[in-house]
């Protein structure tokens, strides 16, 4: 008659042991080094964005925070292992909007769900976009390249990196927004689409601010527009797309998740050091001159906006005919 409580009772103390040494692993978060995955290659304005970031990030919580560019597949392949690794807070994603909103709507089948397989952290910043050409392309303006695309149809390409990109989808809608008959030439990567435009493989593409700006500054690339509502105050003296090509804007956006599971106790202190570490006043001008705006807001907040930017991008990519590679 003993055996059914002694078994409850083990039970019990079993289930108490686990919750005090799940509550002890968060109150002692973190104790050893955080891994943040990056999904993109190097060089990319995400990647520009979280490394000093990260640095500082880890000087507040008191551990190391690493970041590994696993590039691949737009950022399916560096994402889908994100979504697999342990919700222990020890291993983080450092995305652009293009994973979360922008590949799931173009692929039928990838190994993640922007909604279900992750914790949101907190958007980071805003990032943005300037469309740029090379020196030797006759228009100055978004308008002149609209009016050049109509005039020769199919002969203006445009670089990207790669189908589903934030420089894909921004040229997508600067074409639907103007019927200018440019032609998409994917790379594997912003870094060598930027090489090539650069070069005069390819006259024009659509790229993060914070990648450009060097080869702007060189005289390597001149800006047609801002991709932003209003003037980049790194770029004062050029107009807005929207100047010219009335109702166009785009940005995109980075952020940090987790595996789906992870504490929310170990989400605050992730965002709590975030906090401190966007209050650093060099650290924050270092990266508003590289064109980045901060707007962290919390997991709610992330959340719907990946929901926001899932049906906006859906319409986008289905409009547009856009098929994965």
């Amino acid at each position: 008659m003993q055996t059914k409580p002694f078994f409850l009772t083990l039970a019990l103390l079993l289930s108490n042991l686990l919750s005090v040494n799940s509550v002890s692993a968060q109150t002692n978060y973190p104790n050893r080094t955080i891994q943040t995955i990056m999904p993109l290659q190097a060089g990319s304005g995400v990647d520009i964005l979280m490394r000093p970031i990260a640095q500082k990030m880890g000087e507040s919580l008191g551990q190391a925070i690493t970041i590994e560019n696993i590039p691949g597949g737009a950022g399916i392949i560096g994402a889908a292992k994100i979504a697999q690794s342990p919700a222990d807070g020890y291993v983080l994603g450092a995305f652009n909007d293009s994973i979360l909103t922008m590949l799931p709507n173009l692929y039928k089948k990838i190994d993640y769900d922007p909604i279900q397989s992750f914790s949101p952290i907190s958007e980071v910043a805003a990032i943005t976009f300037v469309l740029v050409a090379n020196p030797s392309f006759p228009g100055n303006t978004a308008a002149d390249l609209v009016r050049i695309a109509k005039e020769k149809p199919g002969k203006i390409d445009y670089a990207s990196g790669g189908n589903g990109s934030p420089q894909h989808i921004g040229m997508e809608i600067f074409r639907q927004y103007t019927g200018a008959p440019i032609v998409h030439i994917p790379y594997r990567g912003a870094a060598a689409a930027v090489t090539d435009v650069m070069a005069g493989q390819v006259p024009v593409m659509i790229s993060a601010l914070s990648v450009v700006l060097p080869h702007i500054r060189a005289g390597k690339l001149k800006v047609l527009g801002v991709a932003s509502k209003t003037r980049s105050p790194l770029l004062p003296n050029t107009p807005t797309i929207n100047e010219s090509v009335k109702g166009y804007e785009f940005s995109t956006w980075g952020a940090l998740l987790a595996p789906k599971g992870t504490s929310p106790a170990i989400i605050d202190k992730i965002n709590e050091s975030l906090a401190i570490t966007l209050k650093d006043p060099k650290l924050r001008e270092q990266l508003i001159q590289q064109g980045f705006e901060f707007v962290p807001l919390g997991p709610d907040h992330l959340k719907e906006m990946i929901a926001q930017g899932l049906v906006k991008m859906k319409k986008v990519i289905k409009d547009g005919g856009i098929q994965p590679d």
